[in-house]
């Protein structure tokens, strides 16, 4: 009973939630592209909202700004893919970083972690 149980529960997750990037090593100074991909159960790209944080190695959250501009990436609404990048700063190099997407739609939400260390 309890595996059912658990089997349930994973196929029940809200929604499909991808996030990718070229490198967990990029280079510092130039951009570091990623996507984000939200679809339904099916596979069909679906709406949401994004927020994209930087997290420090003394647990800081920082907001990520969106492309070149200084408006941060905090639900911002898209539906399908969301792409970006990130100008890792030359202070950044040598520290492990966790680089945290959220992505919410239809009232549930989901997170994922991306580890980086800029060199």
């Amino acid at each position: 009973m309890l595996t059912l149980l658990a089997a349930l529960a994973v196929s029940a997750a809200p929604f499909k939630l991808t996030l990718t990037a070229p490198t967990h090593t990029p280079k510092a100074g130039s951009r570091w592209s990623y996507s984000v991909h939200i679809a339904d159960a099916a596979g069909k790209p679906i709406r949401g909202y994004i927020t994209a944080q930087v997290v420090d190695p003394f647990g800081g959250a920082h907001a990520v700004e969106f492309g070149s501009t200084t408006k941060p990436i905090v639900n911002v609404r898209f539906t399908g893919t969301f792409r970006d990048f990130v100008d890792w700063p030359s202070e950044s190099r040598g520290f492990r970083l966790n680089f945290r997407v959220t992505v919410a739609s239809g009232g549930k939400a989901m997170r994922v972690n991306y580890w980086i260390k800029p060199r």
